[in-house]
């Protein structure tokens, strides 16, 4: 039996295999998809918002020449830190199903090869984040092809017209890169101006291009229909078609809660967040703990990688604890 099993092998789940590697309990990752799978299907360009010292696991240095680091400095950091702490991670394995057994957890999972595992562990640790599940439209022809929740370059939409969906960061960012490439951007966003999240060196430049007519901005606009030439946006008491070519719907991530509920785990009603003690991480089942977004419920962008990196500490120190007791 496993001493501690983790679910999710981004930067928090990372950050606390090492914490509990680094306290003789040996812990095994479980990762449906590659490693840091989110930073991976992040933007081909990203700049980090934050500094690379605020990004760093396992106390080993995050060096980068820029101010800021890139999605592709982050993929590489994580990959040293997980073979120079030889972590043990099982990439393109999805956990199937999970059940409390006598003395701690049993774990179902599926490779990409199709095959069944089974493990047992005495604690279990869930740091999947959500960012596996957008949040939809809700319109007719949502599901046709042209329409993606995740952006990653910009040079296959030259010459074309591209309707992005959304005010915060990811939008602005993609809608930026897409009239860079040479894209005719519409940015449609339900609120009467862009969110105040958008970063304030971002800002300037994107309200310029939009000044500049590069980039058209819909405001106290929304998706009404989509289809395969148009698409068909309400503003104000007007609905007007568009022609269009492919649309970006960038706005934001939902939990799945499935997973803990199956586990036994209550979560707040209003906040989503699942109830656990915030000093140890464990959930109100025992040898059963949350680590990185997962703990915000609702609200994703309250636990970043710069706090939920601390979270592994926490449950490794309480693992520990409990076995003295």
């Amino acid at each position: 039996m496993n001493e501690v099993l983790i679910v999710g092998a981004g930067p928090c789940g990372l950050a606390a295999a090492i914490a509990c590697k680094r306290a003789g309990l040996d812990p095994l990752v479980i990762e449906k998809g590659s490693l840091v799978h989110s930073i991976y299907r992040y933007p081909t360009y990203m700049i980090f918002h934050s500094t690379a010292e605020r990004l760093e696991i396992g106390d080993i240095p995050f060096s980068t020449a820029n101010e800021k680091p890139t999605r592709q400095e982050a993929l590489n950091y994580y990959r040293l830190v997980a073979g120079r702490e030889q972590l043990r991670v099982h990439v393109y394995e999805t956990v199937t199903s999970a059940k409390q057994i006598e003395g701690g957890y049993q774990v179902v999972t599926r490779d990409r090869l199709d095959q069944e595992h089974r493990y047992t562990c005495k604690n279990l640790v869930i740091a999947t984040g959500y960012f596996d599940h957008p949040n939809t439209l809700k319109v007719p022809g949502e599901e046709l092809p042209k329409v993606s929740s995740f952006y990653r370059e910009a040079h296959p939409y030259s010459g074309l017209k591209v309707a992005v969906v959304g005010g915060n960061n990811s939008a602005v960012d993609a809608a930026m890169e897409l009239e860079r490439a040479g894209a005719q951007v519409t940015v449609i966003c339900r609120r009467p101006e862009l969110s105040e999240k958008v970063k304030a060196w971002t800002r300037p430049v994107f309200e310029s291009l939009v000044e500049k007519e590069r980039i058209k901005v819909m405001y106290q606009s929304t998706v009404e229909a989509i289809q395969e030439k148009t698409i068909q946006v309400r503003t104000g008491d007007e609905v007007v078609s568009l022609e269009n070519d492919y649309v970006f719907s960038l706005i934001g991530f939902r939990p799945d809660r499935t997973f803990l509920h199956s586990l036994g785990v209550k979560t707040d009603p209003e906040t989503g967040i699942p109830e656990h003690n915030p000093e140890t991480m464990e959930t109100n089942i025992r040898g059963l703990y949350i680590a990185g977004v997962v703990a915000a419920g609702n609200r994703a962008n309250a636990i970043f990688i710069e706090n939920g990196r601390f979270h592994g500490e926490a449950i490794a120190s309480h693992i520990i604890q409990s076995q003295k007791s």
